[in-house]
């Protein structure tokens, strides 16, 4: 898991420098924390997660290339019947 380093006490300081009160800086710092601690446990990518995504692109990429292939023998056939009405 993750770790962020995250001065609440500088928060605090420089809201209460913008005009909060104490108490307010303080919740609003807390409240960062949290949010902070919670994105971290549930919604950030680990380096393992992304590692695994590209092992599954990796496994795939043959299939795209036959899928590809697929489709430019049909765009192929679809163009010589179109051009076989006209000309």
């Amino acid at each position: 898991m993750s770790t962020i380093t995250f001065d609440t006490l500088k928060f605090a300081e420089r809201l209460e420098k913008a005009g909060l009160t104490r108490e307010q800086a303080s919740a609003f710092a807390e409240a960062q924390k949290e949010v902070f601690a919670e994105a971290l446990e549930s919604q950030l990518a680990t380096k393992a997660d992304i590692e695994r995504v590209e092992r599954k692109l990796i496994e795939q990429d043959g299939k795209f290339l036959v899928l590809q292939w697929m489709l430019g023998g049909i765009l192929a056939l679809a163009t010589a019947n179109f051009a076989k009405q006209f000309f």
